[in-house]
């Protein structure tokens, strides 16, 4: 935090509602490296954190560390006074036991639905679902049992939440991540960028095993030697686990005059290079996790007016619908054919950006879901009073 934008975005908006907002969260690697923060109204407590590497042993690791550090932090937030709701975001789903040890208190549990646990171990280990598989459904269902109530990111989770959760349907509320059309600001575009070439194309967001990165490489170096396309320069803005991985990809595949990685850079800089930007790609490949999960950077391109290529996932196409490209079966020649083909239809292109902004103003913006997060809070505090004023 504040990297995280959904949930600073949804910590802002509470504060701005009248609530008082403690964040525990990790340490960044490079960023936000301070222990206590305060910024905006929001007070930010972060522990030290290294990310899970070496398969189940390192998420054993990094799990019990950030349950540990969760824990002494959240006593000593309770220390300094009462908290009311403990809102927590996974994975992992083990937070439920912070709530738990809390709830003596009389602290309400509000299950913040980021992430399909079961599915991310399916799609990130082969090999077959494996332990770590069945103990993430059978925690998953607990931390669902133990909610007060449920946010979910889409309805793809909500019907998760009813459904494989056993969570009654009334307490399951979506809040979809969402641009702030605020910080999504169309911008001069900068040709600078191009570095002398015809097109740019634009990638924002986390780089991490799942997030399909190292398709749009393969796609991108597929377009230049088979295609025999050398008109597009690709800036990757972004970090995350797999970002030094990504980085020898491109120079392995010979990429390093057309690709350029820029890490995580201000806002300004994400408007400009939208803005010039010809195409931007969301290569989550298709699996058990991306296929019902809300991509943040489709909407954020969308917000700029940019069109998309896209794998075909269900969820993209419900956020975006005409807005982007999309191409079957995790295709990294498909990709590349797509990235072509919209490059040589200005038309389509401009088209779809108009289509994109508009669906994004009329109901994707962060406007719509601070609305709708706000009041899901407001129902939490009533149905509290009630069940204190029967006790």
């Amino acid at each position: 935090m504040p990297f995280d934008r959904r949930v600073w975005q949804e910590s802002r908006a509470l504060v701005d509602a009248g609530y008082r907002v403690t964040v525990i969260c990790p340490m960044g690697t490079k960023q936000d490296r301070e222990a206590e923060a305060t910024i905006e109204g929001v007070r930010i407590l972060r522990y030290p954190l290294r990310a899970a590497t070496g398969g189940p042993v390192g998420y054993l690791r990094e799990y019990s560390l950030a349950l540990w550090h969760t824990l002494w932090l959240a006593l000593r937030v309770r220390r300094a006074g009462p908290i009311h709701v403990v809102h927590a975001c996974n994975p992992p789903d083990l937070l439920f036991l912070i709530a738990l040890v809390l709830r003596v208190g009389g602290t309400r549990f509000v299950f913040d639905h980021h992430d399909l646990v079961p599915e991310l171990f399916r799609s990130r280990f082969a090999g077959g679902p494996g332990l770590l598989y069945r103990v993430s459904i059978v925690l998953e269902r607990i931390t669902f049992a133990f909610a007060d109530a449920v946010i979910s990111t889409n309805e793809s989770y909500r019907r998760v939440a009813i459904e494989r959760g056993g969570t009654a349907p009334d307490r399951v509320t979506v809040v979809r991540s969402a641009p702030d059309l605020s910080r999504f600001v169309p911008r001069e575009p900068d040709p600078a960028l191009k570095r002398g070439r015809a097109y740019l194309g634009a990638y924002l967001g986390v780089m991490g095993p799942q997030d399909g990165v190292d398709y749009a490489l393969r796609a991108i170096a597929h377009l230049r030697n088979v295609i025999g396309r050398a008109d597009l320069h690709c800036i990757f803005m972004g970090s995350g686990d797999a970002f030094d991985d990504l980085v020898a990809l491109s120079k392995e595949l010979g990429l390093e005059d057309v690709v350029e990685f820029t890490g995580r850079v201000p806002d300004e800089f994400v408007q400009v290079c939208l803005s010039t930007a010809d195409i931007c790609l969301s290569p989550d490949p298709h699996n058990p996790l991306n296929d019902v999960s809300t991509m943040n950077k489709m909407v954020e391109y969308m917000a700029m007016s940019r069109p998309v290529v896209s794998f075909e996932l269900t969820e993209a196409r419900v956020s975006a619908g005409e807005a982007a490209v999309y191409v079957p079966d995790n295709d990294e020649a498909g990709f590349a054919v797509a990235i072509s083909e919209l490059l040589d239809d200005p038309e389509r292109r401009k088209r779809m950006g108009e289509l994109g902004r508009e669906r994004v103003e009329r109901e994707l913006s962060w406007d719509t879901s601070q609305k709708n997060l706000i009041a899901f809070y407001d129902g939490v505090f009533r149905t509290s009073v009630r069940r204190r004023s029967r006790g």
